[in-house]
C-alpha cells in the first residue's frame, strides 16, 4: 500500500504536484508487484518453517547439517541487534526449529531464509554453505556482501529450485555456473539502486545463462546490466523459458521493440520492464494473455496508441504506464468483473472521458491519472468503489466534482473544476487528506453546522478563486496538521477562535489573499507550528518578533508585503532564539536596521528586501547558519557598502543587492552563486577580466544600471550555465566578444543596451542558439544584422534601436518574434515579409530611410477571451522564475519604458509617414484593436464602415490626411472610444449621432469644412445632411510612394486572438500636444509607469 502519511504530507507541501515525489509512493505501491511472487520472507509472505515441521512431528535435523549451519553462522558478520533469525540459533536446540531453517522428513536442511539479517561479510569461499547439498531454497536477499561476485561454488547446490540473491550488493559478471542449476524455478538477482557497479551479463550472456534453465517460472533481474543483448532479449527469453510466468527486467538497459517472440510466453502473469529505453509501441497481443495480472512499463519512452482491449483483461490487477509522454490512448470500457487494484497513468497523453464502467472495478484501491488530458465529468460510479483509498486526478480537464463516502486521500488539484466547493467534501467521515488546489472553485465557504471529517489532517484549497472570510470551523478540526488557503481572494479579518481545537496545526499557509487587520492572537497559541506563511496580504499593526519565540519547531516564517511593522527586538533571553528557523521572509516590514536576532540564528533563506535599512551590510551576515546561507535578498533598501572584511560563504547560491546605494568597485563574488543581481546601484570602474572564474556555475547575472566602464570581459565566454546576462545602461565600450554568443549555448537573455559598444554584431550565433531576448539598443554598432541570428529559433525580443546599422529589413529572423525594434538606424529597402511573425506585438522602425509595408501571417483572431500575460524569459533558479523583458519606445515624442509587455492588447501606429492610398476594409478584422493611429499621412478615400467592428477600440486618430466622404454611422456605435481625432481631412456631412461622438471636443473635427452637427457649432442644412462632396483641387500622387494596401491588409488580417496580439508602435514628433495628451490618458490604462519602489520591488518575481 502506498505510504499515506507521505502522501498527505506531500499534498500540502505542493510536492504532490511533482511526479517525482508521488513516484516514490507509486514505486512503493507497485514494487510489491515484483517482490510478492518470490519465495520466502524476502518476497511473498514468509513460509512458516516451524508450522511445516509441526506437521512432520518428530523430524529433527541431522548432526552434520547442524554443524554446517553453525559453522556458516560463525563465518558471518551480522548485526545482532538487527538480526531476527541468526541471533537466536542455539546448538542446544534442534536446527530444524531455528528461525529461517526448514528441513525435510529425513532431517536434511532444504530451505535457508536469511534475508534482511544485517549480514555484512563475504561468502565467496564459504565451503559450509555450499555443502548444504540438499538445499532447495536459498534466500540471502537484502544483506551486504561488499560488492563481491556471486560465488561460482553456488552450482554445488544442484537441487536448488529457488535462489534469491537480490539487493545483497553482489556485483560483476553473473557466473556461468548458475546455468548448470537445471532445477531452478525462481531466480532473483535484482540489484540495489544505491550500489554500483551492478551485476551484468557479458560473457556468459543472457542466452548462455538461460539455455539450460527450462524449468524457470520466475525471473527477476532488476538493475542487472543486460544491455549487451540489445533488442534480442525477447527472443532469448521466449525460446529458453517458454513457461515463464513472472518476468521483471527493470533498469536493465534493454531496448525495443516488444516483438512477437514475447507473445509465445503464454503463461506470463507478471511483466515489469520499467525504466528501459524501449522507444516502441505496445503490442496488441498483451490483451490475449489470459493470466496477466501485472503489467508495468513506466519510463520506457513508449509511443503510439495504447491497445484499449488491455483495459478489459479480466485478470489484470496492476497497470503502470506512467511517464511515457508520447503514449496516447483512451479508456472505452472496463471488464464487467475487472480485477484492477492499481492503475497508474500519470505523465502520458491519455485523453477522453472516463467510462462509467470504472464502477466495475470493485477491488480498485489506487488510481493515479494526474497530468494527462482527460476531460468531461468524473463518473459517479468511481466514488461508489468500496476499497478506493487514493485518487489523484489533478492536471486534467475534468469539469465536475465527485462524491465518495469511502475516500481517505482525495487529490483533485490542477483540473478545471469550478463553482462553489460542495459542502459534502467537508463531511466525508473517513477523509484524512483533501487537495482541491489549482482549480477554479469560487464563492464563499460558509460555516457548517457539522464540521469536516474528524480525521482530516491535510486540507489544501490553494490557488482557486475563493472569497469571503476564512471559516472558523477550519480551526476546529482536532487532527488538522496542514492548512493551505494561499492564492485565493479570502478577505477581511481572520476572526478570533476562542475554543481552539486545531492545536496540532504544523503548517499554515495564507499567502496571497486579501486579509486585513492584525495577525490573530490565536495564531500564537498554535505551539506546534513549523510553517507560517502570511505574505502578500493587507495585514497591519506592529508585530513583536518575541511572540514567535514560543514556536520551538518553527522553520519557515513569511510576513512579507503586508502593512506590518516588525519589532525585531528581543528582551526575553531565557527562551531560545528560533533554534530551527531556516526560512525567514520579512520583506517590506518597515525595518530600519538589520534584526540582531538573525546573527544568532540558523537561517539559510533570508529576505529583507523592500525595507528602509541603511548603512553597511554587516560582515556577520555571512556567518549566520554556520556559514550555510543559501539565499539572501537585500534589494530595494538604502545600503551603501559592505562592511570589511567580508567572506561570502561557499554555500551562497542566490544574492540580490539590486536597487540600493552601493558604490565603488564591484564586490568580490560568491563562488557558488547561481543568481547574482547587483543592478541599480552606483558601482563603477571595470568588470574584473576573470569574473567567471569566481562564478563558473552562474545562471543569472545582472550588473545593469551602474556606472561600469571598460570592455566586456571575454571570460563570459566560459560561463557554461549562464542563461541571463544583463549589462545594460553602463558605460561599457569596445566590441562584443564573438565567443559570448558562440559558446554559451544556454544563454537565453543578452542585454547590452545603452552602453558605448562599437563595431559589428558578431556573426557567430550557433545552430543550437537558445536566445530568447537580444537587446543591443543605444550603442554605436555598425554593419548588418548577422545572418546567423536566424539560428535563434526561440527569439522573441530583438532591440537594436538607436545604432548605425545599415541593412535591409531582416525577414529571415525567428517566427516567434513578439518585439522588433529597429528605430534610428539605416535600414532600407522595400519589405515584403509574408507570414513571418504571427506573434508580433511591438514593431518600431521609426527614423529609418524606408518604411515597412507588410507583415504576412497575422491573420488569426478567434475572439476568445484570455487573461493578460506578460512577455518574459523563464529560467530555473530556486525562488525566482523569470526575467521581465523591457523595451524603450518613443511615442508621441515622449520616451517611455514598458517594463511589462502585455500579450493582450493591439496598438497600431502608422503615423507620421508618407503613406498614400485608401484604408482597406480589413482594418476592422483585428477585433481586439485598442489604439489605431494613421495620422499625418496622405490617405485618401472614405473611412471604411468596418471600423465599427473594432468593439474594443479606445483611441482612433485619422487626422492630417485627405480622407473624404461622410463619417460612417458605425463609428458612433463604439462604446469604449475615449480619444477621437478626425481633424484636417475633407470629410463632409452631419456627424452621426450615437453613444459618444457628440461628447468629443470640437477640435476633434476641426479642418473639415464640410462637416456639421454636434460637437461643431455648425448646424446642418439639407445639402450638408446629404453629404454632397465639395470640389477639391486635383492632386498628383506619385505611385512610387503609394502605400501597398494589399500588404497592409495582410498585416491587419486576423491578429493572434487576445493571447498573441500586436503592438505596432512608431515614434513621431507631435504637432498637436493637446490631442496626444488625451491619447496618453488612454495608454496609461494599459502601461504601468515604471516604479522601482513598488510593493513587489523588483522585476524578477519569486514564487
Amino acid at each position: 500500500m502506498v505510504n499515506e502519511d507521505v502522501t498527505k504530507q506531500s499534498i500540502l507541501d505542493g510536492q504532490v504536484k511533482d511526479s517525482k515525489e508521488i513516484k516514490g509512493d507509486l514505486d512503493s505501491a507497485t514494487s510489491s508487484i515484483g517482490t510478492q511472487f518470490s519465495f520466502g520472507t524476502g518476497k511473498d509472505g514468509k513460509k512458516d518453517s516451524k508450522a511445516l515441521q509441526d506437521i512432520d512431528g518428530m523430524t529433527q535435523c541431522l548432526n552434520d547439517q547442524k554443524t554446517l549451519l553453525f559453522e556458516f553462522k560463525a563465518e558471518l558478520k551480522f548485526n545482532s541487534s538487527y538480526s531476527r533469525k541468526l541471533v537466536h540459533w542455539n546448538l542446544n536446540e534442534d536446527c530444524c526449529s531455528w528461525e529461517g531453517v526448514e528441513c525435510d522428513g529425513v532431517g536434511h536442511v532444504i530451505s535457508l531464509e536469511l534475508d534482511d539479517e544485517g549480514i555484512s561479510s563475504r561468502i565467496e569461499n564459504s565451503s559450509t554453505l555450499f555443502s548444504l547439498k540438499y538445499l532447495k531454497r536459498l534466500n540471502l536477499a537484502e544483506n551486504d556482501f561488499f560488492g563481491v561476485q556471486i560465488p561460482q561454488m553456488i552450482h554445488n547446490l544442484t537441487h536448488l529450485t529457488h535462489l534469491n540473491l537480490s539487493y545483497a550488493n553482489f556485483s560483476g559478471q553473473v557466473p556461468i555456473e548458475i546455468s548448470l542449476m537445471r532445477t531452478l524455478v525462481s531466480l532473483d538477482l535484482s540489484s540495489e539502486p544505491l550500489y554500483y557497479p551492478h551485476l551484468r551479463f557479458e560473457i556468459p550472456n543472457l542466452r548462455m545463462l538461460l539455455q539450460n534453465l527450462t524449468e524457470l517460472r520466475e525471473l527477476y533481474l532488476d538493475r542487472v546490466d543486460i544491455s549487451s543483448q540489445r533488442n534480442e532479449w525477447c527472443e532469448i527469453i521466449s525460446s529458453s523459458s517458454p513457461n515463464l510466468r513472472k518476468l521483471s527486467l527493470r533498469y536493465c538497459g534493454i531496448s525495443g521493440p516488444l516483438d512477437h517472440f514475447l507473445s509465445q510466453i503464454h503463461s506470463l502473469s507478471v511483466l515489469q520492464l520499467d525504466y528501459n529505453n524501449l522507444a516502441t509501441t505496445i503490442p496488441n497481443f498483451f490483451a490475449n494473455f489470459s493470466s496477466l495480472t501485472n503489467l508495468t512499463l513506466a519510463y520506457c519512452t513508449l509511443k503510439g496508441r495504447f491497445p484499449e482491449m488491455i483495459f478489459q483483461v479480466p485478470t489484470l490487477e496492476t497497470l503502470d504506464l506512467s511517464s511515457n509522454e508520447l503514449l496516447s490512448g483512451t479508456i472505452l470500457q472496463f471488464h464487467q468483473i475487472g480485477s484492477f487494484r492499481t492503475i497508474v497513468l500519470p505523465h502520458t497523453n491519455f485523453s477522453g472521458s472516463l467510462p462509467d464502467s470504472i464502477g466495475n472495478l470493485t477491488m480498485l484501491s489506487h488510481l493515479y491519472l494526474y497530468d494527462c488530458k482527460f476531460t468531461g465529468p468524473i463518473p459517479q460510479s468511481l466514488f461508489r468503489l468500496p476499497l478506493l483509498q487514493q485518487l489523484y486526478l489533478f492536471k486534467n480537464k475534468f469539469i465536475s466534482t465527485p462524491f465518495s463516502s469511502n475516500m481517505e486521500v482525495l487529490d483533485l488539484s490542477s483540473n478545471q473544476l469550478e463553482g462553489p466547493i460542495p459542502k459534502f467534501f467537508f463531511k466525508l467521515e473517513r477523509l484524512t487528506a483533501l487537495s482541491l488546489s489549482h482549480n477554479k472553485f469560487s464563492g464563499r465557504i460558509n460555516e457548517v453546522s457539522t464540521p469536516l471529517s474528524s480525521n482530516m489532517e491535510v486540507l489544501d484549497l490553494s490557488s482557486n478563486q475563493l472569497e469571503g472570510p476564512i471559516p472558523k470551523f477550519f480551526f476546529k478540526l482536532e487532527r488538522l496538521t496542514q492548512l493551505s488557503l494561499s492564492h485565493n481572494k479570502f478577505s477581511g479579518r481572520v476572526n478570533e477562535v476562542s475554543a481552539l481545537c486545531s492545536s496540532n496545526i504544523e503548517e499554515l499557509d495564507l499567502r496571497s489573499n486579501q486579509l486585513e487587520g492584525p495577525i490573530p492572537k490565536f495564531f500564537f497559541r498554535l505551539e506546534r507550528l513549523e510553517v507560517l506563511s502570511l505574505s502578500y496580504n493587507s495585514l497591519n499593526g506592529t508585530v513583536e518578533v518575541e511572540k514567535f519565540q514560543s514556536f520551538s519547531n518553527l522553520w519557515k516564517l513569511e510576513l512579507s508585503y503586508n502593512n506590518l511593522s516588525l519589532d525585531a527586538s528581543i528582551t526575553n533571553s531565557s527562551l531560545p532564539i528560533f533554534p530551527n528557523l531556516y526560512h525567514l521572509h520579512i520583506a517590506s516590514c518597515n525595518l530600519y536596521k538589520f534584526p540582531a536576532f538573525i546573527e544568532q540564528s540558523n537561517v539559510t533563506y533570508l529576505d529583507l528586501s523592500n525595507n528602509k535599512i541603511t548603512g553597511e551590510i554587516p560582515s556577520w551576515i555571512w556567518e549566520i547558519g554556520n556559514r550555510q546561507l543559501l539565499y539572501l535578498n537585500l534589494s530595494s533598501n538604502l545600503l551603501t557598502d559592505l562592511e570589511k572584511p567580508y567572506h561570502f560563504p561557499a554555500s551562497l547560491s542566490m544574492l540580490d543587492l539590486h536597487s540600493n546605494q552601493l558604490w565603488g568597485e564591484l564586490p568580490l563574488l560568491p563562488t557558488g552563486a547561481l543568481y547574482l543581481d547587483y543592478s541599480n546601484n552606483n558601482f563603477e570602474k571595470s568588470i574584473p577580466h576573470d569574473i567567471v572564474r569566481f562564478i563558473s556555475s552562474i545562471f543569472f547575472l545582472s550588473l545593469a544600471n551602474n556606472s561600469l566602464n571598460g570592455a566586456i570581459p571575454t571570460s563570459f565566454c566560459n560561463a557554461t550555465y549562464l542563461q541571463v546576462l544583463d549589462l545594460s545602461n553602463n558605460n561599457l565600450s569596445g566590441g562584443i566578444p564573438p565567443c559570448i554568443v558562440k559558446n554559451n549555448y544556454s544563454l537565453g537573455v543578452l542585454n547590452l543596451g545603452r552602453n558605448k559598444i562599437s563595431g559589428n554584431i558578431p556573426d557567430a550565433f550557433p545552430i543550437n542558439c537558445s536566445l530568447n531576448t537580444l537587446d543591443l539598443s543605444e550603442n554605436n554598432l555598425l554593419g548588418n544584422i548577422p545572418l546567423s541570428l536566424a539560428n535563434c529559433k526561440s527569439l522573441e525580443v530583438l532591440n537594436v534601436g538607436n545604432n548605425n546599422i545599415n541593412d535591409s529589413f531582416p525577414c529571415t529572423l525567428s517566427s516567434k518574434l513578439h518585439v522588433l525594434v529597429l528605430r534610428s538606424n539605416r535600414f532600407h529597402g522595400e519589405v515584403r515579409c509574408y507570414d513571418s511573425w504571427p506573434y508580433l506585438q511591438i514593431i518600431d522602425i521609426a527614423s529609418n530611410p524606408r518604411s515597412f509595408l507588410s507583415w504576412g501571417g497575422m491573420k488569426r483572431d478567434n475572439g476568445a477571451q484570455q487573461r493578460l500575460n506578460y512577455l518574459q524569459f523563464v529560467f530555473f533558479v530556486p525562488d525566482i522564475n523569470y526575467y521581465q523583458n523591457k523595451v524603450r519606445l518613443t511615442f508621441k515624442g515622449l520616451e517611455m519604458e514598458l517594463a511589462k509587455i502585455l500579450t493582450a492588447f493591439t496598438i497600431i501606429d502608422f503615423s507620421c509617414n508618407n503613406f498614400k492610398g485608401e484604408i482597406p476594409n480589413a482594418i476592422g478584422d483585428p477585433k481586439s484593436l485598442y489604439v489605431l493611429n494613421f495620422s499625418h499621412n496622405n490617405l485618401i478615400g472614405k473611412i471604411p464602415k468596418s471600423v465599427g467592428n473594432l468593439t474594443q477600440l479606445g483611441s482612433l486618430d485619422l487626422s492630417m490626411n485627405q480622407l473624404m466622404g461622410k463619417i460612417p454611422k458605425e463609428l458612433a456605435e463604439l462604446t469604449f472610444l475615449e480619444v477621437l481625432n478626425l481633424s484636417y481631412n475633407k470629410l463632409v456631412g452631419m456627424i452621426p449621432k450615437g453613444h459618444q461622438l457628440q461628447t468629443f471636443p470640437a477640435t476633434s473635427s476641426d479642418g473639415n469644412t464640410g462637416l456639421c452637427g454636434l460637437p461643431l457649432n455648425k448646424s446642418c442644412n439639407n445639402t450638408e445632411r446629404s453629404g454632397s462632396l465639395p470640389k477639391f483641387k486635383n492632386e498628383q500622387w506619385h505611385k512610387k510612394n503609394e502605400i501597398h494596401w494589399k500588404y497592409v491588409s495582410a498585416a491587419l488580417g486576423f491578429v493572434v486572438g487576445l493571447g498573441s496580439y500586436l503592438w505596432l508602435l512608431w515614434g513621431c514628433q507631435s504637432l498637436r500636444q493637446k490631442i496626444f495628451d488625451q491619447i496618453d490618458n488612454v495608454l496609461a490604462k494599459v502601461f504601468d509607469p515604471q516604479d522601482r519602489r513598488k510593493r513587489h520591488g523588483r522585476r524578477l518575481v519569486g514564487n
